[in-house]
């Protein structure tokens, strides 16, 4: 199993080499007129470039390098051909971001765009193989089922993270430490044995991590580049792929499991809880209008933040301190096995708390008090 030092070192490489390229890529989208403008949706007030996600998969795509040429990650590498599949999917789908930066493409064509890169994913080896069932056990998934829950995946979490991407540093913040603590998932997982030390998971979360981190300098407030589209779904599949290679991939048992890898896989829903919550909100709000899913607003959890008074900078804090404890809340049991029983009790009380301060009834009665 590849030690601290060699997962150090691709963390650097990821570092280092996005720090570099974000101000390069936010000088071309200058020049190409890559920027998003100020409306009446967006929080920001002058122009700004994109292309952070070009950044980003330059990162990805010099740490992976570095991670082939060493010994550590050998087992990785050799006769596999899942880092080939990721990079591939994190090329289509970084692809189709950008050009959505550039020029806007129709709805259709960029989810078209998302299911080809997911496909990538499914046919090189990256998809799940066992889907947990509450209280049933688990499903292994046929040839039929394993590429559409893959793509349904993917899907999902870049759009998760596509949604949360609304004020400076938040999506690239909340990644960074779901993409660490499921690092620290999956490490601990290989240590016991139940991850083969073949599985790329560990390695492409400590990767996130990197690129994350050598971008947020630029793009904390007051951001110099944003992520765009081409960062959004980026780091939504890279996250999907890593997810999928742990929960989809091992049938072991081991303490936690019980609750993290529940339809199918549980740990992404706390670790990733913010934007996941968020979206499964935006969907159901879009549809009680009646308006399309893609139909951008300004109720997201963090405008509805600064509405409550909040700042950009602290409203982002909040919601990165939010996404710390919900990492520490499920990584307890995994180190400690022990503190199972808590778990459902912290899941109804967390949704609680989110229900209780986010509903659209208590800015309504603020208001009215305010009057």
């Amino acid at each position: 199993m590849p030690g601290a030092r060699a997962y150090g070192l691709v963390f650097a490489v990821a570092f280092l080499v996005t720090l570099v390229v974000t101000p390069l890529c936010g000088w071309l989208a200058r020049r190409v007129g890559a920027l998003a403008r100020p409306d009446e949706r967006r929080v920001h007030k002058v122009p700004t470039p994109y292309f952070g996600g070009v950044a980003m998969f330059a990162g990805f795509v010099a740490a992976l390098l570095a991670a082939s040429r060493g010994d550590s990650f050998r087992p990785i590498f050799d006769g596999s051909t899942l880092p080939m599949g990721v990079a591939l999917g994190a090329l289509l789908i970084c692809g189709v971001g950008t050009i959505d930066d550039v020029r806007p493409v129709s709805a259709p064509a960029k989810t078209a765009g998302q299911v080809l890169a997911a496909s990538t994913l499914y046919l090189l080896g990256v998809t799940m193989f066992f889907f947990r069932v509450p209280f049933a056990g688990i499903l292994v998934l046929s040839s039929d089922l394993a590429p559409l829950v893959t793509v349904i995946w993917v899907l999902g979490m870049a759009t998760a993270v596509n949604f949360i991407d609304g004020l400076d540093g938040l999506a690239a913040g909340i990644v960074a430490i779901a993409a660490g603590a499921f690092f620290l998932y999956g490490h601990r997982l290989a240590e016991v044995g139940v991850l083969r030390p073949e599985n790329p998971s560990p390695l492409l979360a400590i990767i996130v991590v990197g690129i994350c981190l050598g971008f947020l300098p630029f793009n904390f407030h007051p951001a110099r580049v944003f992520m765009g589209d081409g960062g959004a779904l980026l780091l939504g599949l890279l996250m999907a792929s890593s997810t999928m290679l742990v929960g989809g991939q091992t049938d072991d048992p081991y303490s936690g499991q019980v609750f993290f890898f529940y339809l199918p896989l549980f740990i992404p829903f706390f670790v990733m809880g913010v934007p996941i919550f968020d979206t499964a909100f935006a969907i159901v709000r879009r549809a009680k209008r009646r308006t399309s899913v893609a139909d951008a607003d300004k109720d997201h959890l963090h405008h509805r933040l600064m509405r409550l008074g909040h700042g950009q900078r602290r409203s982002v804090l909040i919601l990165w301190t939010w996404t710390a404890l919900l990492s520490g809340f499920v990584l307890y049991p995994v180190y400690t096995r022990k503190g199972d029983a808590v778990v459902p009790i912290g899941v109804g009380a967390l949704g609680l708390v989110l229900y209780t301060y986010f509903h659209p009834g208590v800015r309504r009665a603020r208001g009215a008090e305010a009057e």
